[in-house]
């Protein structure tokens, strides 16, 4: 550039091109160039260069990679593997080089373009991302529900164990709950969960859940093309933020509970954030899309799966390849089933007759040991088999008092225990584990006298135990007093002074 400036210098103050051309030691073309340009204008190529070796095989090359449409991308055509298939199956003699530039060159010139969006407020995108997270102890995969509000920035996330349509729907609860208002309209892509089906004319079969998901709230839905998350493109981009942000290192967490309440701080520290081109914050920003957004309705949506199901012989329920347990009052019934994204409710008719933890495991078998307690009452022999009954950790208190039960009782103990499970029907495991303690430091072995314990306890009274009905209560003799048994100690005493 030095030189260039010298040229045109010297040039300008009446030196001829001759002669800047022997003082500087450059050609006169070179000459006439500089002063044709005021920078130096660079290498422009005039014409296409030449493949008189590759022009047979274009049409080839460009068969091949058209159809790698149609293929996962990991499977498409690289231009090493187009350069050996040229050579094996059609005799192709060029080198590697001009194959590599000729499809980096077709892809430059396919390459799609985007449009600048404008984002009114109001509106919203949703999407799911993944990341691992360590859950009371266990290392997991959580599934992290995102509301991105694109005109503000504003954000809600929320982590699931599972990326279900009840989740999908719950996480929108959660987060208009956490806004207080409702988007107008929101953009999704097209997952299972919230499309069954995309009709030939483009439009979506919503699923039954989602589309009542969307008439409880008002909300004007609009999907992202098959493959095009670039059309959702705040919220895809915040999925990422919200993973090397918030999840890096991986959260430690007791609860899914206790992790989303953090989350949920996150997004409202983020909301003093001020993002690269904008002079307000996202918090500034935010009271504009809350004032374009619609009102609560009066209640939530409730986001569960239903579904109907039959009460088995072993008193099971099964949802979605779970087995759950009811009370065995209700064997062989007709019920009900709501899938929550935390725990499973069944009912029969209009009464709920069992609630479970959600379990996310695949083909296992959730048992309540209360349900089966009175049939194993009746069928007795059954008690140290019972599957249900299995892990089920009890305070050392009844294992205690079933050892004096079947000592005293021997088979009706082992019933009149069980008796005594019972009572969590009706009693607080703290309760009655007190009654039971008392009942044995007491030698009252036996149900009734436990009951007796645990309705004093609630009632606040003191216990009265009747010694002629409760036959295993310890007896004491006291015999009638004698006023000559005191002279003795009289006499003792007048020896000993």
């Amino acid at each position: 550039m030095e030189l260039y400036l010298k040229v045109r210098l010297a040039c300008a103050e009446g030196l001829s091109q001759r002669s800047a051309a022997k003082r500087f030691n450059v050609s006169r073309d070179t000459v006439r160039k500089m002063l044709s340009y005021s920078s130096p204008p660079g290498y422009r190529r005039q014409t296409t260069p030449a493949r008189p070796k590759l022009g047979g095989f274009i049409a080839t090359i460009d068969g091949w990679l058209d159809g790698d449409r149609g293929v996962p991308r990991k499977q498409h055509h690289t231009a090493k593997r187009v350069f050996d298939r040229l050579r094996q199956e059609h005799g192709f003699t060029g080198g590697y080089t001009i194959i590599k530039d000729y499809i980096r060159e077709r892809e430059q010139r396919s390459r799609e373009m985007f449009v600048p969006l404008a984002h009114p407020a109001g509106d919203a995108q949703a999407d799911f991302g993944e990341a691992l997270v360590e859950i009371g102890g266990v290392t997991q995969k959580a599934h992290f529900f995102v509301l991105d509000l694109p005109h503000s920035d504003g954000c809600y996330v929320r982590a699931y164990p599972a990326a279900v349509a009840e989740a999908w729907v719950d996480g929108h609860v959660h987060a208009f709950a956490f806004f207080g208002a409702v988007p107008r309209s929101i953009v999704y892509d097209n997952d299972r969960c919230l499309v069954a089906k995309i009709l030939p004319d483009g439009t979506r079969k919503r699923a039954s859940l989602f589309s009542g998901f969307l008439s409880h709230y008002l909300i004007r839905d609009r999907y992202a093309r098959p493959g095009k998350g670039n059309e959702k493109g705040n919220v895809e981009g915040l999925v990422g933020y919200c993973r090397r942000n918030f999840m890096v290192p991986i959260p430690k967490f007791e609860t899914w509970e206790a992790f989303n309440l953090w989350l949920e701080e996150q997004c409202r520290k983020r909301q003093s954030d001020k993002l690269r081109g904008e002079s307000e914050t996202i918090g500034e920003r935010l009271v504009r899309d809350l004032a374009a957004m619609q009102p609560l309705p009066a209640s939530p949506f409730e986001a569960c799966d239903q579904t109907s199901g039959r009460v088995s012989s072993q008193s099971l329920v099964r949802y979605k390849t779970n087995d759950y347990s009811v009370p065995v009052a209700w064997g062989h019934q007709e019920v009900w089933v709501r899938g929550y994204v935390d725990e499973v409710v069944i009912g029969c008719r209009s009464e709920v007759i069992a609630r479970h933890p959600r379990c996310w495991q695949r083909e296992e078998v959730i048992f309540q040991a209360l349900h089966y307690l009175p049939l194993i009452e009746q069928k007795i022999n059954a008690l140290d088999q019972a599957a249900p009954l299995q892990g089920w950790q009890l305070p050392e208190a009844f294992e205690t008092l079933r050892r004096l039960m079947e000592a005293r009782m021997h088979k009706h103990g082992k019933r009149e225990y069980v008796q005594v499970l019972r009572l969590l029907e009706s009693f607080d495991i703290a309760d009655l584990q007190a009654a039971v303690e008392h009942a044995v430091d007491l030698g009252a072995i036996s149900f009734d006298a436990v009951k007796h314990l645990v309705l004093c306890r609630v009632e606040r009274i003191p216990p009265r135990l009747d010694l002629d009905i409760y036959p295993f209560l310890p007896r004491a003799k006291v015999e009638k007093t004698i006023a000559r048994a005191y002279l003795t100690l009289l006499s003792d005493g007048q020896k000993a002074a």
